[in-house]
């Protein structure tokens, strides 16, 4: 059960009315309706992850950062919410739950989960091997620069979301113990 005031978007007033009724218009999830305490922190959010969305990091990588991030920091709600939001983008279930564990089948998708990993496991201290291994797979500084960035938005909803005990309204993600396990 939510800590933090739940905002219904039905009756919502003043700026997170607009943005329910504008850049959340159909999107009413519930981490969205406790961010809607603070219409500053919750267009904080959409501005970063909507200028992030027009970065050189595709959908699908942004996500692999985002599980690598949730698994993490144990953040349930992220954990579905990626989940959901990877296999919209195009990763397979299988992928979801490669990215958890820091290592995707996928050549290119394995040097972003390790590097993103690298970064959380050493508080952002990434040394020389970790960057030129994250650049020998095709990245580039731009990319390093989007992957930090990717890291600081989902500590944020993270955070969020252990201090709110956002009730979680998306479908669960597989168990990491039983996941592509047949």
């Amino acid at each position: 059960m939510p800590r933090l005031n739940t905002i219904d978007p039905a009756t919502a007033t003043g700026k997170a009315k607009e943005i329910f009724d504008g850049p959340l218009q159909g999107k009413h999830l519930n981490i969205f309706k406790g961010m809607a305490n603070s219409p500053a922190a919750l267009q904080a959010y959409l501005g970063m992850a909507g200028a992030l969305g027009q970065g050189a990091l595709t959908s699908a990588e942004q996500e692999i950062i985002a599980l690598v991030t949730a698994e993490k920091n144990t953040c349930d709600y992220c954990l579905a919410a990626h989940t959901y939001m990877g296999k919209a983008a195009g990763l397979s279930e299988d992928q979801t739950v490669e990215a958890r564990r820091g290592q995707v089948g996928d050549a290119k998708l394995n040097a972003l989960a390790t590097f993103t990993k690298s970064l959380l496991d050493k508080n952002g201290f990434a040394d020389e091997g970790d960057i030129s291994t994250f650049k020998a797979a095709g990245y580039t500084d731009e990319h390093v620069v989007e992957v930090i960035a990717n890291v600081g938005l989902n500590f944020y909803t993270n955070y969020f979301n252990h201090v709110n005990g956002t009730d979680v309204d998306l479908p669960a993600p597989p168990a990491l113990e039983t996941a592509g396990a047949s």
